[in-house]
Order: C-alpha cells, then structure tokens, then sequence
C-alpha cells in the first residue's frame, strides 16, 4: 500500500535538499527563498512512499500564492505522514508553523535540520525531550552533509505510531468557541473531530483560505464564528499562546554545549555584503568577475575548442559521407548546412552557459543571493517594489519562465503583475549565444565588460518602466520584505553540479527540439524562394522577410537583411537567432560567422543590435507564462507590444548618440 509524505517548513531550511537526497527525482536546490514555487512530487528510493515537496512557508495562514498551495493541499489532501523541516538554529520562528502543522491531525516528524549550526553557536537540544512533548518523532539531521538522513529515512518508513499529538489550550473565551462549534460541524458536516478542530482554529486566527474552503463548501456555522472571533481578536490570542508556549518548550529542551561554539565568520562578512553601499559594489564586482570567468578566462576558449571540432571534422566526415553516399544535393544542404550548421552554432556555447550557470549555483549555494535581495530591497523601494520582487528578477537571469513563476511569493497583487511585465526585460541564458557571438567579434578584449553591460542595462530599464507602472497603477511599497540570511557555507561539487544541469538542462533540451525544428524552418527559408531550391539567398523567402524589414532597422544601424530575419526567428525561442544566422550566411563555424558579420557592422551598431535583441519581444514560452500567471490575453499581448517599442526605441537611441560621439 502506498504512502504519502509531505514535506512542510520554512523558505531556506534545506526541505528541499533532503527531498532530492532521499527521493529518485530532483527538484531545485537554492540557498534562498523562493525556490519551490508549486509542489514537486517523487518516490522514496526503494520504495512505495510518495513525496511531495511543497513551498516553503512561513505560516499556514497564505499571503502569496506560493503559501497557498501548502494550505490548500492540506485542505484537500490527506497525507499519510507530515514531515516538518525546521532550521534547528531558528527553533522559535520555525515552530510556529510546526505547531499548526501538529493541530492538522495527521502523524508529524520533525527534522532538526542545520543541527551543524545550532552547534557552532554553543548549543545543543534534547530531541527525546522535545519529541515527547510535542507527542511526534524528532530526527536531528545536516542535510548538506548527508548526515542523520538515513536514520531520517527508517523513520519515514517506520510503521510505529508517532506518539499524540500534544494540543495546546487556548485562553477560555477560545476554547469555549472550539467546544461549541466542534460536535456540531463534526455531526453536521461528518467531519473528522482532529480536521475539524484545526479547521476551527485556522478560521479563528484569520486563516483567509480555510475561510474561503468554509464559504466554497456552506461551512456557514464556521463562517458565522470566525466573524465574531474577528471581533474579540482571537488572532491575536492565539499567536500569544502558540509563542509563549514555543518559548517555554524551547527554555525546557535548548542545552548550553560551549565545547562547539564556533566565532560566525557570517556576521564579519555581512557588515561589508549587506551595506547599503558596500554591498551594491560588492554585488556588481561579483558578477563583473563572473562574466570574466564565463567569457574570458574559462567559457570562451572551451567554446572555440568545440566550434573547431563540430565545424572541422564533424561537418566535414558528414559531408563526404553524404556524398559518397549519393545523397541529393538538397538533403546535403539541410544536414550539413541547416541541421549540423544551425544547431552545432548554438551547441559550440554551452561551455560558457554551463560556467555562467555554475557560478551563479555556487553563488546561491553559499548563501550570498540572500543578501543581494536584501541590499537591492531599498532600490526597488523606490519604484515601488521591494527585495521581494529582485529575486524573480535574478531569477529570470536563468530562464524568464522560472523567474515569471517565483512571482508568486510576491504578497501585493499590482506588485506582482508590475514585477511580471518587467521580467522580460532581464538577459535569460538564451540572449548568450548572439552576446558571445558579437562580443568575440567587435570587442574581443572587453568581453565581459559589455555582456556585463548587458545585463545590467536590461536591470535598468525594467526600473525605469516600473517607476512609470507605479505611476500608472498608484503602486505603493506595501510589502514587507523579510527573507532569510543563512549562514554562509562553501558550496559542495554535488549541489553545484546538479545545480548546474537543472539550469543548462533547458539548453541542451531545446537544441534538440525548438532549435533543431527552427533551424530547419530557416533552412528552407533561405534555400528555397517561389521557384523553389536555390543556392542564392538574396532570392530566398528569407532575403524577402529581411528586405521587407530592412528601413525599419536602419535607424539602429542594420544595413543587411540577414540578422532582421534572424530576429524574427528569435521569438520562437531567443537561442535561434544565433542558429538562424549560422544558416543565413552559409558559415560552418563560429570563426566565420564572426568574419562575416564583420563586413556589416561597426561596433557601435552591433551593440545597438545586442541592446534590441535584449529587451525585444520575449519567447513564445514566456508569453504563455505571463498569460498563465495573469489569467488574461491582455496582459501577454501587452507585453508583445510594449517590449518591441522600448527595444526598437533605446537601440535607435543609442546607435545614433553613439555615432555621433564615436
């Protein structure tokens, strides 16, 4: 028979680490809130037992999307087992939640997770004492080094009885209520007494989706007391109980270890990391660094390590393949020309995506995203959003989709739409072919500098359009911002490296599916006009596309209709645009393509180009997700329109102050 296990707790406490150390499948592992944005479902090794890892959350009372979901599957759902991941060096915040959890009914272990932290800070905690109270099983475990996770594991599967819960008595005037409402909700709406109680509880204490469950299923009694238990603040009271009791259990099971006490090389770090303005140029010199590694030091002598071997003897043996074998000519074309050309041009730039990526894994694994949340807090004050919304926006330096959903946990509707429509604007790893293509072309010695450059000229303009949204929709700074600052930690090759992949993965995966299918679509576009094949492109149905489109991109300096084709590819999926032009100019390697573009660029208009295919209209995955996300066609459409004139009106900008100054 099958069991299920949730896993339940706070944003940051390693839930999710432990999820994919003991289940068959991986989820996201990130050093900072946010991560988990919907509930990813596995299967224990060697085992029957389903896991569900949900968001992480701070209380089941919801205030984002994200916290929704916990409450909801535990409205709807009835698991088997409730695994509660606490940070065992924040006991009193993170037993909040455990103490609503234990109210749900269903049997509970809680994971004294970073129990190494607790350690270093010159404490130690008595589990036994602590599960006995609380009537569940209590495992101490250090999720980054594997430690207690098998004995975590055994108790997983164990089928010993967890022990009663222990239930907290609420001040009289509550209680009174509970004992009213209880046997009549239990008899009317046949419900289970312990469900029925936190159900109860959960109302009483403002619990906005357990009173709209109350509404959506004619719970009226419910509803009727949760209105006067507003009246008599029972919320307010019912917090009070929880904490002193929190803090009494803690004073019971908290034990002074000396002998472990370690100085926090943290808290010397952060007085630079987290200064309002120390930390703005340490956040900007790390990424600085990062594209250096990425672009010159590391990724790009990679990359032309493996151009040379799939322009060289890949195509080549292909080649005399095909035509020793009788191939037609057209077959020929599209294998080596389209397919080998196209999807081999965006293949060759993987070496510096997956550096890139690992940087950013290592960076979030140490701890320090956390704390560029926090000093970009004040900037985004300004325009009216919050750290809250930076990190969907970091986020989205990876893919746009993923930062557009870890929206979610953004509290404030209008904070949420405005931080949604701004992320297209931020540089996803699919711009970096055509980045690394036209920086190795026009600005081979300042590489990282310009993609850097990039990046934060996209960060700008998204700033820019959100002070205007705020003027627009009267956005004001609502949203409280708290995140977690973990202790720093050096990060493990395993996190890092399956970090990595969970980032490139996408790549490689479209390589072989969207960009192999619109390399071929380009293909055909450029070997083929109204009289069929053709080996000359200027008569192609591409060369029509491009010319047709050429006056328009005069402005920002395009004066050949290759690459306007090439971007009108790029909505399908940004990494085609580099495959596109491979294709259009009949280039076999990165080297040549890099030499032909040359003839047709001068940098100032290659940067204005860069600039446009930044901030253009986002990718058919994107746009799907902001009409998922906002419910509405309006708002994608929106999006479209206004990313193809702000990209069209900065590039023009700056091709002609440019040419005027250089």
């Amino acid at each position: 028979m099958s069991k299920t296990v949730a896993f339940i707790g706070n944003p940051n406490t390693g839930k999710t680490t432990i999820f994919n150390f003991i289940s068959d499948q991986y989820a996201y592992v990130g050093n900072w809130t946010g991560v988990t944005v919907e509930k990813k479902v596995g299967q224990l090794k060697h085992s029957n037992t389903q896991l569900v890892d949900l968001p992480g959350v701070y209380s089941l009372s919801p205030l984002t999307k994200d916290e929704s979901v916990v409450t909801n599957y535990l409205l709807d759902e009835e698991p088997d087992l409730i695994l509660n991941v606490v940070n065992a060096n924040q006991l009193q915040r993170n037993l909040l939640l455990t103490m609503e959890l234990i109210e749900r009914g269903c049997p509970l272990i809680l994971d004294l997770n970073m129990i190494d932290d607790l350690h270093r800070s010159g404490y130690d905690i008595d589990a036994k004492k602590l599960g006995k109270i609380l009537g569940c099983k209590v495992v101490a475990t250090n999720a980054r080094n594997h430690e207690g996770v098998d004995k975590l594991r055994s108790a997983i599967t164990a089928e010993e009885r967890l022990g009663h819960p222990h239930r907290i008595t609420y001040p009289e005037e509550i209680e009174k209520a509970i004992a009213i409402l209880l046997p009549k909700m239990t008899k009317k709406y046949q419900l289970d007494p312990a469900y029925t109680r936190w159900l109860i509880i959960e109302a009483f204490n403002h619990n906005t989706a357990v009173r709209k469950f109350a509404g959506k299923h004619h719970l009226d009694v419910l509803t009727e007391y949760a209105k006067q238990a507003d009246q008599q603040k029972f919320s307010e009271k019912i917090y009070e109980t929880r904490l002193h009791f929190i803090q009494q259990l803690i004073k019971d099971c908290l034990v002074v270890n000396l002998s472990n006490k370690r100085p926090s090389l943290t808290a010397k770090i952060d007085r630079i990391a987290t200064h309002p303005l120390l930390g703005l140029l340490v956040f900007v010199g790390i990424f600085w660094l990062i594209f250096k590694i990425s672009f010159d030091w590391v990724g790009t002598p990679l990359s032309d390590i493996l151009d040379a071997w799939i322009s060289g003897p890949v195509s080549t043996v292909t080649s005399h393949w095909l035509t020793s074998v009788g191939a037609l000519p057209v077959l020929r074309s599209l294998i080596v020309n389209g397919i080998i050309t196209g999807v081999g041009g965006v293949l060759v730039f993987i070496p510096q995506i997956f550096v890139l990526f690992a940087c950013i894994t290592i960076l979030e694994d140490s701890g320090y995203m956390a704390r560029a949340a926090l000093v970009t807090d004040r900037l985004m004050q300004t325009i009216g959003l919050s750290g809250q919304s930076f990190i969907p926006l970091i986020i989205g330096f990876g893919c746009n989709v993923t930062g557009i959903m870890a929206a979610r946990t953004i509290q404030q509707p209008k904070e949420r739409l405005v931080t949604t429509l701004i992320e297209p604007f931020m540089s996803c790893s699919a711009r970096l072919p055509i980045y690394s293509l036209f920086v190795a072309a026009f600005f081979p010695k300042h590489q990282a500098v310009i993609v850097l450059s990039l990046y934060f000229l996209g960060i700008a303009v998204a700033l820019l359009v959100a002070k205007v949204y705020q003027i627009i929709f009267h956005l004001r700074h609502e949203s409280l911002f708290a995140i977690e600052l973990p202790e720093y930690h050096l990060p493990r090759l395993e996190i890092v490296l399956h970090g990595t992949w969970d980032k490139g993965k996408g790549f490689v995966h479209k390589a072989g599916t969207v960009i192999f299918a619109g390399t071929v679509l380009i293909w055909f576009l450029t070997d083929f006009s109204m009289h069929g094949y053709t080996t000359h492109a200027d008569a192609s149905f591409a060369a029509a596309i491009g010319h047709a489109l050429l006056p328009l991109f005069h402005p920002m300096g395009v004066t050949t209709w290759q690459p306007i084709s090439a971007l009108v590819t790029g909505v399908l999926a940004k990494e085609v645009i580099t495959s596109s032009m491979m294709v259009m100019f009949h280039t076999s390697s990165q080297a040549s393509l890099i030499a032909s573009i040359g003839h047709f660029f001068n940098p100032v208009a290659a940067y204005a180009l860069l600039v446009f295919i930044l901030l253009y209209t986002p990718c058919f995955a994107t746009i799907g997700t902001i009409k998922a996300e906002t419910g509405s066609y309006k708002w994608p459409a929106y999006s479209v329109a206004s990313s193809l004139i702000i990209a069209y009106l900065v590039a023009t900008l700056i091709f002609q102050l440019g040419s005027l100054i250089l």
